[in-house]
């Protein structure tokens, strides 16, 4: 067997519960190391190239197809609660004749990822949900050095510094920030938007991605991080916490609880601090049909 980037593969190891994406292949010691990423899920690995297995399109199409099905289950019951915490949005009585209604602000997001096809994935996801969001591909280990200038660029009310990261196998375990593949770069570039912004209602931000160490980036200032029991965290994870902030009105504080329900994941991957919402309402809508 020959691997080439852009494989998709399994782990015989891990009884190929996974299936990555072949993103690099590099030599140590005489032996091919393969560096995956995964493509459900935000997580970055090494394998020696004997431990993987390539996967057929039957294979990728059957996992994407299993993976997808439970997340659009979830995904689907939380837009159908969002639509019923919607449902408070009514004409005002005085000027409901002249066919006047409130306009809706949700807060603006400012994505910044380390995958360009989960961005890519990400990006659809906002349209679909009415959110207006900027996405912005950064390689997590450039996010420090690129995120104060790109935040007094597009000024958004939230910021997710995402990508991919793990747990790398060694006796530190999980106290060591230098046994995560990425988690230094999403602390320091937290650190760098409070620089921006230290308020933690002004500017909100989620900050992790699998396995990532999630009290070191609370501890930088983010509001939501992952991984708080270092497990996996869907692609779409971080859309579902900017989802619940933007369109939370901004006179409610919302508890870690209630946002960490909202998301694919759940408790064991996602974590935070009470915060403000950022949604607004405005009124009266125009007549007019402006883009």
């Amino acid at each position: 067997m020959s691997l080439k980037i852009g494989d998709i593969v399994a782990r015989k190891s891990y009884g190929s519960d996974i299936l990555f994406k072949v993103v690099d292949i590099k030599y140590e010691k005489g032996k091919k190391i393969v560096i995956l990423r995964g493509i459900c899920y935000r997580l970055e690995a090494d394998a020696p190239e004997t431990d993987l297995i390539v996967q057929s399109d039957n294979c990728v199409r059957e996992y994407n197809a299993r993976v997808n099905r439970s997340v659009n289950e979830k995904i689907r019951s939380l837009n159908e609660s969002l639509m019923r915490d919607k449902s408070k949005k009514k004409f005002f009585r005085d000027v409901a004749k002249e066919n006047n209604e409130n306009f809706p602000k949700p807060g603006k997001v400012l994505h910044v990822d380390g995958d360009s096809d989960y961005l890519d994935t990400c990006m659809e996801e906002y349209r679909r949900l009415g959110m207006e969001a900027v996405g912005v591909y950064v390689r997590e280990k450039d996010q420090p050095l690129k995120i104060f200038n790109l935040l007094k660029e597009h000024k958004p009310d939230i910021l997710v510094l995402t990508g991919h990261d793990g747990v790398i196998k060694s006796e530190k375990g999980y106290s060591d920030i230098e046994n995560y593949r990425n988690s230094k770069y999403f602390v320091d570039a937290v650190r760098e938007a409070r620089r921006f912004d230290s308020n933690l209602d002004s500017l909100v931000i989620f900050a992790g991605a699998c396995q990532s160490m999630y009290n070191k980036i609370i501890d930088a200032g983010a509001n939501f991080a992952s991984s708080p029991y270092r497990v996996l965290i869907h692609a779409l994870d971080p859309v579902m916490v900017c989802q619940k902030i933007a369109f939370t009105g901004i006179n409610q504080v919302i508890s870690p609880q209630d946002v960490i329900v909202k998301t694919i994941t759940g408790v064991k991957g996602i974590g935070g601090i009470e915060t403000r919402g950022k949604y607004r309402d405005g009124f009266p809508r125009e007549p007019y049909n402006i883009k």
